[in-house]
């Protein structure tokens, strides 16, 4: 089990040596705050594997976004993608992986409120930076919620359809665009990794994704080259042979050839698997990449009008209906646009 508090990364000091971190499924954590109307930014409990028990202290409401983990609430079981409302003393609980998937975020209202270290929230636990005290949650732990949204008792029971949700086939072979390194691989080598089945090591961790198969040939240029900068989701070959995918919490620079970089959503496919599991390659170019960028903001974009559709619809359940009456403004922010939003119930 690993829960730690994480954002969409701490972006603008890698030129200083320190790694982006954040969430490991980047487009699950934007839909999921969406849905609890959220910041696409806020920060929220990744859950890999086994999640905690939470005593919810006060009121809120919270999704799970990503594997179905058999999130419930008060020994329920709610799922992943469906917005659920919680009173005070209700528990959180995890029954295990459903299927396909290892992890997900728990998006609460108002995201997850710990002090920002470098404009971000996310834990980078090997320097003990961000997150709750720089480290993975343990039992004991009193973990605050910020401000929700003024609608969020109007929340309970939003859920998205399937398509929105990005969900990859987790047989599908992963996207890699080459064009790093990629020179410095033997013609052998580069048609062996496409050709292959590789084995997710017990190794792999937030860092990267070590894989264990057929060994990939360098030319006489070798494994070494001068360090340059490390992408998200690039495929890393030192000397050994053996792709390692470098993920979240990767290093700022490195030394060893880079065959290239998955995609978006690859990424995204690789990150819900658990070590044992297959992976497989294929050659991809650079415009699927900024295809799959699109239909990540596309879904994102998609889901706040949903979210918005639902949150101001006439009916209003009956928690909502025995709360005192709405009157509140607020200003609301889509795709750069900013709107003064004035809410009044009428009886």
């Amino acid at each position: 089990m690993l829960t730690s508090v994480q954002d969409l990364g701490r972006w603008g000091y890698q030129s200083s040596g320190v790694p982006v971190a954040g969430a490991m499924d980047l487009p699950a954590l934007r839909l999921g705050n969406t849905m609890v109307g959220n910041p696409e930014n806020a920060a929220a409990l990744e859950v890999t594997l086994m999640g905690p028990e939470i005593e919810i202290k006060g009121g809120g409401a919270a999704v799970f976004a990503g594997a179905e983990l058999g999130f419930s609430v008060n020994g329920k079981e709610v799922g992943s993608w469906n917005v659920v409302l919680l009173n005070d003393g209700d528990v959180i609980t995890f029954k295990g992986p459903r299927g396909k998937g290892c992890r997900g975020n728990l998006c609460f209202a108002g995201g997850i409120d710990v002090v920002p270290v470098m404009g971000s929230r996310s834990t980078y636990t090997r320097a003990k930076i961000g997150g709750f005290e720089g480290r993975a949650l343990k039992n004991g732990d009193v973990v605050k919620v910020g401000e929700p949204s003024p609608l969020w008792k109007r929340t309970g029971g939003f859920n998205i359809p399937e398509e929105l949700r990005l969900t990859q086939d987790p047989e599908a072979p992963l996207a890699l665009m080459t064009g790093l390194q990629e020179d410095a691989f033997t013609e052998e080598g580069k048609k062996l990794l496409f050709e292959s089945e590789y084995t997710i090591t017990a190794e792999s961790d937030r860092m990267g994704c070590r894989l264990e198969g057929p060994k990939i040939g360098h030319t006489e240029k070798g494994a070494d080259i001068v360090s340059d900068a490390i992408p998200l989701g690039a495929v890393q070959i030192p000397g050994h042979g053996m792709p390692i995918i470098m993920l979240a919490d990767r290093q700022t620079t490195g030394g060893y050839t880079k065959i290239g970089v998955l995609s978006p959503l690859s990424i995204e496919a690789l990150v819900q698997k658990m070590p044992g599991n297959k992976v497989r390659f294929r050659k991809a170019v650079v415009q699927e990449g900024a295809d799959e960028q699109k239909r990540i903001k596309d879904a994102v974009r998609r889901v706040k009008e949903l979210y918005a559709s639902y949150v101001s619809r006439p009916e209003v359940k009956a928690a909502a209906a025995a709360a005192a009456p709405l009157s509140t403004h607020f200003r609301l922010t889509v795709e750069g646009k900013s709107y003064d939003i004035t809410c009044e119930e009428i009886s």
